[in-house]
């Protein structure tokens, strides 16, 4: 009996996934632990991580390590993306994890963020053309999926809680704020001439706040003891912007009492849906489809076929 592990360490939160590889390269997920770090928090036009953001990522990897350490035979591959990936003092961090948790972190690049992302949309997704959004804490993958593969795979240097931070959208929502962020995703997504082969095509939407939105979605309009699963959950446009203009007029206390709406991303929602938004608009896409699969998925299909060959 085999097990991989994955960590996946990100500007906002901190997952561990542990599956058990039966035969024939068949998998059982056997557990799934999530933490809210955010570690990307106040790092600033320096982009230093800063302390106490250490420290809670730093908590919660010794938890991780902790529960791998129950499994025998465990491959443990520890991934870093947009907030180590940023950071200057991204060395250091990285030797601190080591000495303290054992785990040696590998940073992967934007690019490899992607395409793990598509790894895992495309394995468990019937589609073969679309284009797919994850918006993490500090960074938004995009890939142009056509005829199954990733034609277009590009990381931008935004997400939902630098976007929130950086445009004062945590609480109350200005209109002067909120057009200055979105004029600011606007602008980086019209330099992509590429994003033109992505028109009408389908969305599909993975990373915290764009699943929030699902969930959300979701609470509105199923029974808590019938709620459709969240993988393959489909949204109209129109219904997407409806939602977000609703979040809009509430400050932060309030949308925390939305069902559906984790207390933890109250403050960094409306951010992090903005590059949603602006696609839909752009691209005049008709629907959104979510997807709860994406870099941790990716690496184990990866790994797969690593071990295959």
């Amino acid at each position: 009996m085999r097990y991989y592990a994955v960590i996946d360490l990100g500007s906002n939160s901190a997952r561990l996934r542990i599956t058990e590889i039966l035969p024939n390269n068949n998998f059982k997920l056997i557990c799934q632990l999530k933490e809210y770090i955010r570690l990307s928090e106040n790092m600033g036009p320096e982009k230093i991580l800063k302390e106490e953001p250490i420290k809670r990522a730093l908590t919660a990897l010794k938890s991780f390590q902790k529960t791998c350490a129950k499994y025998d035979d465990i491959v443990i591959n520890p991934l870093a993306t947009a907030a180590v990936r940023q950071a200057k003092n991204q060395q250091a961090f990285l030797d601190l994890v080591l000495a303290q948790t054992g785990l040696n972190f590998v940073v992967i690049s934007g690019q490899q963020e992607a395409y793990l992302d598509f790894l895992g949309v495309t394995s468990t997704l019937d589609i073969s053309d679309c284009l797919i959004m994850d918006t993490g804490g500090a960074s938004t993958e995009l890939i142009l999926v056509q005829d199954m593969q990733a034609k277009e795979l590009i990381s931008l240097p935004f997400g939902s809680v630098t976007l929130s931070t950086d445009f004062s959208l945590q609480d109350k929502i200005s209109a002067a704020n909120l057009f200055s962020a979105m004029t600011y995703v606007e602008q980086t997504l019209t330099n992509l001439d590429w994003l033109t082969s992505a028109h009408k095509m389908p969305l599909v939407c993975l990373g915290g706040s764009n699943r929030t939105l699902a969930k959300v979605a979701r609470r509105k309009a199923y029974a808590p003891g019938i709620l459709p699963d969240l993988h393959g959950y489909r949204l109209s446009s129109q219904e997407a912007f409806d939602l977000f203009k609703n979040l809009l007029t509430l400050n932060k206390v309030k949308r925390s009492q939305i069902p559906g709406l984790a207390k933890a991303r109250a403050d960094v929602v409306v951010g992090g849906l903005i590059p949603m938004m602006l696609l839909l608009r752009s691209c005049h896409i008709n629907e959104v489809i979510f997807s709860n699969h994406g870099l941790r998925e990716g690496s184990l299909l990866s790994y797969l076929k690593q071990s295959k060959n």
